[in-house]
């Protein structure tokens, strides 16, 4: 069994873990730094690829121009 100091050495790990998530809210002058071109995806062929996975999952087009059938061929 886990004595007593090793329960407390678990629990105070756990509980400093939770205290440092990376969640937090954006404040809305803050926002601005976040709607920079730096933190769009630069890499457009990446950037097909992932809106053709997503599409043909969703099987949907929006406005793209082909329709995917939900198994990802057109």
């Amino acid at each position: 069994m886990i004595d007593t100091c090793a329960r407390l050495y678990i629990v105070l790990l756990l509980a400093a873990a939770a205290c440092t998530s990376a969640c937090t809210s954006v404040e809305p002058w803050q926002r601005g730094n976040l709607a920079k071109p730096q933190m769009t995806d630069t890499d457009p062929l990446q950037t097909s690829a992932r809106e053709h996975v997503y599409r043909s999952r969703e099987g949907l087009a929006g406005g793209a121009s082909a329709q995917g059938g939900g198994c990802g061929c057109y």
